[in-house]
């Protein structure tokens, strides 16, 4: 029955997807600033259909760490779910990702128009200094940023080398650094077909106290994950390497 079901959300997934991203083109044409609402209504059709279609439930908690405007959300990552689910937990969500995903035909061209991140993770010093430009603006918008410092999916109980990406944009922002832990690979592995029935686990931790000091931001995040996942049950997590070597390139530019 898992497997009928997880054909069946796949089959929806592509036509909604499809269907939408042909639709979207007299957005992207006449309407640019309603694309963040139009993305954020394919991917709550998304969530519906996967929790109706294979029995998945979405549990959020600690919402009440979540500051009234602009932060950055460092989230653990397990599954696709994780870059859907978060377009329709925050009023005003922005994604850094991988700037290949601009370049998928229909979509692609809509992540720019609702004011996601993309970043060339072989650009150096100039990716360094876009991304902080980006997160200026960002928050001068009042976006929740939305980023992944693993960089990449890590099996349930893992956690991959964090990157310091994050810590530069907090260092160079003040923005509050919100670390949330989840067990969606539970449900929805890394590069699985099958998506299976239970409950997905959000959960917000309060903003980490240490952001001013960028050598302190990766351990604390980690440290927050670790506690997370103890405290609320998920699974618990594997010692974590983090790459907090932010390099000259990255201290001068944050510290301009």
């Amino acid at each position: 029955m898992t497997f009928v079901r997880a054909c069946i959300f796949n089959l929806y997934f592509f036509v909604l997807t499809l269907v939408m991203g042909i639709l979207a083109m007299p957005i992207r044409m006449c309407m640019p600033s309603r694309a963040l609402a139009y993305a954020q209504t394919w991917t709550g059709l998304t969530i519906k259909g996967l929790t109706r279609i294979c029995g998945i439930r979405v549990v959020v908690s600690g919402r009440e760490h979540l500051p009234q405007g602009p932060c950055l959300l460092a989230c653990q990552h397990q599954s696709a779910f994780d870059t859907l689910v978060w377009m329709n937990l925050v009023d005003r969500p922005t994604y850094v990702m991988k700037s290949e995903l601009t370049r998928i035909p229909l979509v692609g061209p809509m992540l720019l128009l609702t004011g996601m991140i993309p970043v060339e993770r072989t650009g150096g010093a100039k990716a360094l200094r876009a991304l902080l430009a980006a997160t200026d603006r960002a928050r001068d918008d009042g976006r929740q940023i939305i980023i992944f410092p693993e960089g990449t999916r890590m099996p349930p109980g893992e956690i991959g080398r964090l990157h310091p990406g994050i810590a530069a944009m907090a260092a160079h922002s003040g923005l509050p650094v919100i670390p949330v832990a989840t067990d969606s690979g539970l449900r929805w592995g890394r590069n699985a077909f099958l998506k299976r029935p239970g409950t997905i686990h959000i959960v917000l931790g309060p903003p980490l106290t240490c952001t001013s000091r960028r050598a302190m931001i990766l351990p604390a995040i980690a440290t927050a994950w670790e506690e997370l996942s103890r405290e609320n049950g998920l699974p618990l997590l594997t010692p974590t390497p983090v790459d907090n070597s932010v390099g000259k390139q990255a201290e001068s530019l944050t510290e301009s």
